[in-house]
């Protein structure tokens, strides 16, 4: 666990977007901390990955952490579950996480050296791990011990953790941040410093990181970027290595990917050898190497090696000939000239291009993803077949501001398949929001719009399907141009915190383009507020917020809030006067530091019977019990009239001086509780509670007797009226 400094983003105690209680911070890297929270909904612990203010609008490391966020698909126990990515009202973005209790291979590594036995149980684990992860064609990039964690300090329930993302790109942290690179020096692989990244890559670093761990000491990569290149050109030294460890390690790590296992499941292979006291299965497994979208792998044709001629050829002797001649020879010869000249001819002139075209390493599946979400630029992500459609599709996207992570790759699919999925994008790209998903030649595009002609020819245009050279369906909905009251509501409901939200004079027809959204309520913070108009503006899109009748309170509150009865308001009302100017009226309820609240409720003429409970929500977290209390025990509504069948005033918080004479409740404001407080008044047909509340108690006090009389089926709660009273610094 990490100390809490001033200067980080959240500290313990705070709610994030109303869900995540900050418990303590788990650590900080360069772009982006850890924080371990608690759901106020469920209860279930998460770590929240936050990245810094400075990275938010940062399009690549939120395309990193979106991408990061793409492995929650993955379902197995030594991979960490992901669950959302989301942003807060002021513009921080985060990713939730599974919490993982347990100490990380890098505080094991400081520990000192691991078991041969515990580092071959970590790597079985880990494998398992990476297996489920590459059949998905996601590579984890950035293996080292500080992304391996061992769930309540045991190695059989290794979790993988941090895919995707290079955390620390402070001077002298050994983080390479690039285009395709996001590994530590020490465990990255030798193909890694030239931006190549496979399956074969991950296998590397998992050997290296736990060689590491089996030593006690972290891999010494090299002082510079040049011994770097140069030692990861050699074998890691295993001599002190006992084996099988020594000869799986030795596999997993060597310089040249084509010499080491080529999946996470031979290495699962030789390990269960090992256990079996077998050789180690020989490598005539398939070795077709899973390519990850972020990966840019070139291929080379499969060609016999070409000798360069020495620049300066030796002249020798020619060797001795029969003196006669052959036709056929010299026929042979031209014809061969011939053909040579026709070759040339036809590279020159472009006749070979297809055949002489570059071969790109076939993936399975071949995928790719193009989307444009609300409020956010387009995107696409997969795989593509030619330098032309990738320029094409990178044209189409960036020239709307959104981002590409196209790899060119060869697979199954039509001769136009480049062609049709270029076509389709550039159809989408005037849609409101849509996402298009290839898989093969199988597609699917869907997507939503206001604009009833664009609707109607894309309607018209996929009518049969896709183009040639796909396989599928385009699902366009056309959304209404107005908002119903029903789609808003559900956003009120998940944003209240602090008692009901309710949206005031909804029109029956919705919401049109210009029609303000207008809310009432209570809510506990202003963050709360800054939430939900956070939350109503992406759904509301152009449409004005109107949050003017939103009250903010605070927690004690807010927790009152929760637990008030379910009941109407009424004609009863609540009034202020000042005090100490004579019992001025005071209509704003808004009272400075050394003022005299005076408090009196007004009971309408239809109000003749019943009992009246007046209470005070403190701003310091206590309820003051103004009606009844222990020296004003008659709370009978007859009894308050004394006779009087008219509108009456009744009195529940005095001046100072007019306390003095009668022993009622006075208030005085201080400065050590300043804020919002609230007077409710019920009115019952019984009493309200048994037995007489003390005149002042705990706001959580109050809150549990409500909880009680909640369940008395004896007493029926008329109407609740409130109002907020708010002291002030002078």
């Amino acid at each position: 666990m990490t100390d809490s400094r001033a200067g980080d983003l959240f500290q313990p105690g705070d709610l994030v977007n109303n869900t995540y209680r900050i418990e303590a911070i788990l650590g900080r890297g360069g772009t982006s901390d850890v924080y371990r929270a608690r759901s106020e909904i469920s209860g279930r612990l998460a770590a929240l990955k936050v990245l810094k203010a400075e990275f938010s609008s940062n399009d690549d490391y939120l395309v990193l952490l979106t991408r990061e966020e793409e492995i929650r698909d993955i379902r197995h126990d030594a991979v960490v579950r992901y669950s959302e990515n989301n942003r807060t009202a002021d513009g921080h973005v985060y990713l939730v996480m599974d919490y993982v209790d347990g100490p990380g291979l890098d505080q094991k590594l400081k520990a000192g050296p691991m078991s041969a036995s515990d580092v071959l149980t970590v790597c079985k684990r880990v494998c398992e791990g990476l297996e489920a992860a590459h059949a998905r064609n996601i590579v984890h990039r950035d293996l080292s011990p500080d992304n391996i964690i061992l769930r309540d300090g045991d190695p059989a329930q290794a979790v993988i953790i941090d895919f995707g993302i290079a955390k620390d790109t402070n001077p002298g942290a050994e983080t390479i941040v690039g285009g395709e690179f996001a590994g530590k020096y020490a465990y990255a692989a030798p193909e890694q410093l030239s931006g190549k990244t496979d399956q074969r890559t991950d296998i590397y670093s998992l050997g290296a990181l736990l060689l590491a761990n089996f030593r006690g000491q972290k891999a010494d990569a090299g002082r510079n970027l040049l011994e770097v290149v140069e030692n990861k050109k050699e074998p890691l030294n295993t001599q002190d290595v006992p084996e099988p460890l020594k000869s799986i390690l030795d596999k997993m790590t060597a310089p040249n990917p084509d010499d080491r296992y080529q999946s996470a499941g031979d290495v699962l292979r030789a390990l269960a050898a090992a256990r079996n006291g077998s050789a180690a299965p020989q490598d005539d497994l398939d070795d077709a190497t899973v390519i990850a979208p972020r990966a840019a792998p070139t291929a080379a044709p499969s060609v016999a090696p070409v000798t360069q001629p020495d620049p300066k050829p030796k002249a020798t002797p020619a060797k001795a000939e029969p003196a006669k001649s052959s036709r056929g020879g010299v026929v042979a010869a031209v014809g061969a000239l011939a053909v040579v000249g026709i070759g040339a001819g036809g590279y020159f002139a472009g006749l070979f291009d297809s055949f002489l075209a570059p071969q790109y390493p076939t993936v399975s599946p071949y995928t790719l993803v193009a989307d444009k979400r609300p409020g956010q630029a387009p995107r696409a992500v997969g795989f593509v077949p030619s330098e032309t459609v990738r320029d094409a599709m990178t044209g189409e996207i960036t020239s709307e501001g959104g981002d590409v992570d196209l790899t060119l790759a060869s697979g199954d699919i039509s001769d136009t398949w480049g062609t049709a999925v270029t076509g389709v994008i550039d159809a989408a790209m005037d849609l409101d929001e849509w996402r298009f998903v290839v898989e093969g030649n199988e597609a699917r595009l869907t997507g939503q719009t206001t604009d009833q002609a664009l609707h109607a020819e894309l309607e018209q245009l996929y009518s049969a399907g896709l183009p040639a050279g796909l396989q599928g369906t385009a699902d366009i909905e056309l959304e209404s141009l107005f908002l119903s009251a029903d789609e808003v509501r559900p956003i009120l409901s998940g944003l209240a915190d602090c008692g009901a939200l309710k949206l005031i004079d909804a029109p029956s027809t919705g919401y049109g383009p210009e029609t303000p959204i207008k809310v009432g309520g209570t809510l506990a913070s202003r963050d709360s507020l800054v939430g939900l108009d956070t939350a109503l503006t992406a759904l509301a899109g152009s449409r004005p917020i109107d949050l003017e009748q939103v009250t903010l309170l605070n927690p004690t509150l807010c927790l009152i809030e929760n637990f008030l009865p379910s009941a109407p308001t009424s004609d009863i009302s609540i009034a202020f006067f000042n005090g100490e100017q004579g019992n001025a009226p005071n209509p704003t309820g808004d009272f400075i530091v050394g003022q005299n609240p005076v408090i009196d409720v007004d009971l309408p003429d239809d109000v003749q019977d019943g009992y009246l409970s007046v209470s005070v929500l403190d701003v310091s977290g206590n309820v003051f019990h103004l009606l009844p209390n222990v020296t004003r025990q008659d709370n009978d509504i007859a009894s308050l009239r004394d006779g009087e069948s008219g509108p009456i005033s009744v009195r529940v918080a005095y001046s100072i001086d007019e306390s003095q004479d009668n022993g009622g409740i006075a208030f005085q404001v201080d400065d050590t509780a300043l804020g919002k407080s609230k007077v409710i008044v019920l009115h019952t047909d019984n009493q309200l509670f048994s037995t007489i509340r003390p005149t002042a108690e705990s706001a959580a006090g109050y809150a549990e007797a409500l909880r009680e009389q909640d369940r008395n089926v004896e007493t029926q709660i008329l109407s609740l009226d409130s109002r907020i009273l708010t002291t002030l610094e002078q």
